[in-house]
């Protein structure tokens, strides 16, 4: 196994159901439950120096989701040319996460995820099987939408186990 399809295979790993779209509503609405609960003050939270906060986490899974998207755009399309990678970090560093409104970056999650489940929801069974080429490593269409999924409950594990319990936070 390489190491692209050990990290792909961690995320899809955590998808608990075959109907990964499914998937990608629920924890659409697990993420929108925690992050509308939070207060303002909560949001800007870390739970480590050098850890990022709940907003600009909030801003990565945004920010993935938007590029995983667009892979999947183009592979769907056929279109063959080799797709670049991107460092997390720098989008993070770079981001504006800390200088928005929670409810305003709850708004775009929310929106960019309704495009996500519009576009995989319409994808023929072909155009899912489709294959690109994205830093270096040729993915379906099919795997980068449960790639969202997976990298959506990732971080939404991180928040229940590093992020909640330092801000008594109670999930019901």
């Amino acid at each position: 196994m390489t190491e692209f399809e050990k990290y792909i295979q961690r995320y899809i790993n955590l998808i608990l159901s075959e109907n990964w779209l499914d998937e990608m509503k629920i924890v659409c609405n697990q993420t929108l439950e925690i992050y509308q609960s939070l207060t303002e003050e909560q949001s800007n939270f870390a739970y480590a120096d050098g850890k990022w906060t709940l907003k600009t986490l909030l801003e990565h899974l945004t920010d993935v989701e938007k590029i995983f998207h667009y892979r999947a755009l183009r592979f769907a399309r056929k279109d063959q040319t080799e797709l670049p990678g991107f460092n997390e970090e720098n989008y993070a560093k770079n981001g504006t996460a800390n200088q928005q409104e929670l409810p305003s970056l709850i708004e775009e999650f929310h929106l960019n995820r309704l495009l996500s489940l519009a576009f995989f929801n319409k994808l023929t069974s072909e155009q899912l099987a489709q294959k690109g080429n994205a830093n270096g490593n040729e993915v379906s269409v099919e795997t980068i939408g449960k790639l969202i999924v997976g990298h959506n409950i990732h971080h939404l594990n991180i928040i229940k186990e590093r992020y909640l319990p330092n801000l008594k936070f109670d999930l019901e």
